[in-house]
């Protein structure tokens, strides 16, 4: 009977916090208003592409063993990414990354700056979700953006390798046992965005982030991500509206858009991931 009674007391506690994490959740979703935050980061990411993917590029390019990647990289990054019109998209980007490299030292500083513009206010925004008092010394937040934008294509250089060695042990694995090599290449977007996702709400924040809260909020985002990609590919190939209306321009609203609930995804992770740390670590949480 005892133990019967600890096992009802542990369910309803569980039932409890479950409940608690939901009610949190939703209610910093709707206090921060998430929706006008992504809207703005969505303008900022569109305003920061082309110069961010051709920093990008550049560092990239720098290191000879990647210079046989960057095709492999592109469509990485755009097929499994951008859910539809990814080759107009690709073709459309990949230009003006060819017209920016022409421009002279100045320019250049002047993408550079308006690339670190965009994790300025990613790391702003997911500050402010996680109410973080403490601001960082501007030398030292300088290091962490450059790091960004100097490591970041070298992990995802490294990643499409390690990929493009994964397709071939796939291959061969295919002949032994049919359909698992398909099944396994076809995780491993799922679990770059995991990784992405985890490590974005672990290191952002200008304080410590447990990995067991960041890594709920990482599967919520992933899933999310997944399904959103699924669905934006499905209303855009039934319901194409948007090129009845905008012709041969529709590939703007449509990156828009997708961008707008890209950044949906990754605040609603954030969110998810302090409701978490909230409820089981009230002392952290707030107002």
């Amino acid at each position: 009977m005892q133990n019967s009674h600890i096992v009802a007391v542990k369910d309803a506690l569980k039932q409890e916090n479950i409940t608690a994490v939901c009610k949190r959740f939703f209610y910093r979703c709707k206090r921060d208003k998430i929706t006008v935050s992504a809207g703005h980061l969505a303008y900022v990411t569109l305003l920061s592409l082309v110069p961010f993917i051709m920093v990008f590029f550049m560092i990239l390019s720098a290191f000879p063993a990647f210079a046989k990647v960057r095709e492999q990289l592109e469509s990485f990054i755009f097929s499994n990414f951008v859910p539809t019109a990814s080759d107009t998209v690709q073709t459309y980007i990949g230009g003006f990354v060819g017209n920016a490299s022409q421009m002279g030292a100045v320019g250049i500083l002047s993408l550079l700056i308006v690339a670190l513009m965009l994790i300025s206010n990613i790391d702003k925004t997911l500050n402010s979700i996680w109410r973080t008092q403490i601001t960082r010394p501007k030398v030292f937040t300088f290091a962490i953006y450059w790091m960004v934008i100097s490591l970041g294509p070298l992990l995802m250089g490294s990643s499409v390798v390690i990929s493009s060695y994964l397709t071939g042990i796939a291959t061969y694995a295919e002949s032994y046992t049919p359909g698992l090599g398909t099944f396994l290449l076809k995780l491993v977007p799922v679990f770059t965005a995991l990784i992405t996702f985890l490590i974005l709400y672990m290191v952002v924040p200008n304080k410590r982030v447990k990995p067991k809260y960041a890594f709920f909020g990482a599967c919520l985002a992933t899933l999310l991500f997944e399904a959103s990609k699924k669905g934006f590919a499905l209303y855009v190939t039934h319901f194409p509206s948007y090129e009845l209306i905008y012709g041969a321009l529709a590939v703007i609203p449509i990156l828009f858009v997708w961008v707008y609930l890209s950044w949906i995804v990754v605040l609603v992770g954030a969110e998810f991931t302090c409701s978490i740390e909230e409820t089981f670590e009230p002392q952290n949480e707030q107002v």
